[in-house]
């Protein structure tokens, strides 16, 4: 983040303009609707209003604006000059007006354009009438506070008030909406019943969630998130909701599993609205059934939100499908961890051709995995890739035969997690590409 945002408190205060033309206009008239008593001079003398809060240059000499820029740094006002960023002690934003509710989009001055287009694409799904919604919830503010004094219950009444039927009776202006609103707030408990929702992050790139978990994320009391889950996600919660690192790898666990469960169990108790973040899926190698299965058993609410798995996030990333119509016609998610100190897997049915095994957290056993599957048939030089942090900027991919990535791992390994596929599909796809058409021909 290059500038920190915030917003001017400008009604009744000095705020001055240098300079004529359009874009001193346009800034003279955002100042003015803010409420600011604007003073402004084609030219400068030197001097600025008395009390000046904040002052803004466009359309005037160069001398004049940078002498503008250095008497307000002197001073510690504001000041802004048009499309000179390096003389600006703040940045001028597009901006969604729905008063009270104000919405401001910088790129820090790289590109005001692509700011405009931001501001063109919010404009069409926020409400016209968004500002009837915000007077109404500070209409009430006062009553909300008195008959829900604690935050997390008050947030949520507000997260679903807000957005439910009672915001559109206000956002359509009807005027039984403050009736409704007071209803809602009448029947509302202090302390409702928590919810768990276990919620996919994907690989870890942002852009990956679901918009569901999206929504949750922005409407957590708190989060219950693994080592899997990066700063990219993490940073997409609200700002005030708790964060809980519960961590693991293997052989190497900050909070066992039986301790996670018991957490989000007490954490929903308390009444609030927990997410469990998740790397992946929560249902795929994730243990999410067994924390829904405690939640469930102690009478908790809880809803899981998929995610994208790390086979299908490797196999988009590294352009190798994990079905082909020539080369594998199902696939089976495996895990590398032992059981009782042994790989536990049915080789038979791994080892079977015409398939593509994707195998989690198996780097450590991938020599019992080679010798598992070798024993029942399967080619030692078999393609395979080793997939490290798949789906995420810092994706590495190493391909080989079976065999030779079981000597080439361990100086490989940087510490990440591995995804390990084994098929034909992992074979070059210009080779794959080439026995196609070959067959097409034999065909």
């Amino acid at each position: 983040m290059r500038h920190f945002p915030a917003f001017l408190e400008l009604n009744g205060r000095a705020a001055f303009v240098l300079g004529e033309g359009e874009a001193a206009d346009i800034k003279a008239g955002l100042l003015a609707r803010a409420g600011a008593a604007v003073h402004r001079a084609p030219r400068f003398d030197g001097t600025l209003p008395a009390g000046c809060a904040v002052a803004i240059g466009a359309g005037a000499p160069e001398g004049e604006l940078r002498a503008l820029s250095a008497l307000c740094a002197a001073r510690g006002v504001p000041v802004n000059i048009v499309d000179r960023t390096a003389l600006c002690t703040f940045v001028m934003p597009a901006i969604v007006d729905r008063a009270p509710v104000t919405i401001g989009i910088s790129t820090g001055g790289a590109a005001p354009v692509l700011a405009r287009l931001v501001r063109a694409r919010i404009e069409a799904v926020i409400p016209p009438a968004l500002g009837r919604l915000a007077a109404m919830a500070d209409r009430f503010k006062a009553a909300t506070r008195a008959a829900l004094p604690d935050t997390a219950a008050r947030r949520r009444f507000l997260d679903a008030t807000l957005t439910g039927p009672v915001a559109d009776l206000a956002l359509a202006g009807r005027p039984e909406a403050d009736a409704a609103f007071a209803a809602a707030l009448a029947a509302a408990e202090a302390r409702p019943p928590g919810i768990v929702h276990l919620v996919g992050a994907g690989p870890g790139a942002a852009d990956l969630l679901t918009l569901r978990a999206l929504r949750l994320l922005g409407e957590a009391d708190v989060i219950v998130h693994d080592r899997l889950v990066g700063e990219e996600v993490l940073d997409l919660a609200r700002r005030d909701a708790e964060r809980i690192y519960v961590g693991k790898r293997r052989a190497a666990h900050c909070v066992p599993q039986e301790g996670i469960n018991d957490l989000l169990v007490r954490l929903a108790r308390e009444g609030r609205r927990v997410v469990r973040l998740k790397g992946g899926d929560p249902f795929v190698f994730g243990r999410g059934g067994e924390e829904m299965e405690a939640c469930l058993a102690a009478g908790i609410a809880c809803e899981v939100v998929p995610g994208v798995t790390a086979a299908l996030a490797c196999a988009a990333a590294t352009g190798i499908p994990l079905t082909h119509r020539d080369h594998a016609r199902t696939v089976t998610f495996a895990t590398g961890h032992t059981r009782d100190g042994r790989l536990d897997l049915d080789f038979e049915a791994l080892a079977r051709p015409g398939q593509t095994l994707a195998v989690y957290m198996g780097v450590t056993t991938l020599p019992a995995l080679r010798d598992g599957l070798v024993a029942r048939g399967l080619r030692p030089d078999t393609p395979a890739a080793l997939v490290e942090n798949g789906g995420t900027g810092r994706q590495r991919v190493l391909r080989d035969g079976l065999d030779a990535l079981v000597a080439r791992a361990p100086g490989w390994h940087a510490g990440g997690p591995v995804l390990i596929l084994v098929g034909e599909v992992v074979r070059d796809r210009r080779a794959l590409a080439g026995v196609a058409a070959m067959a097409g021909r034999a065909g």
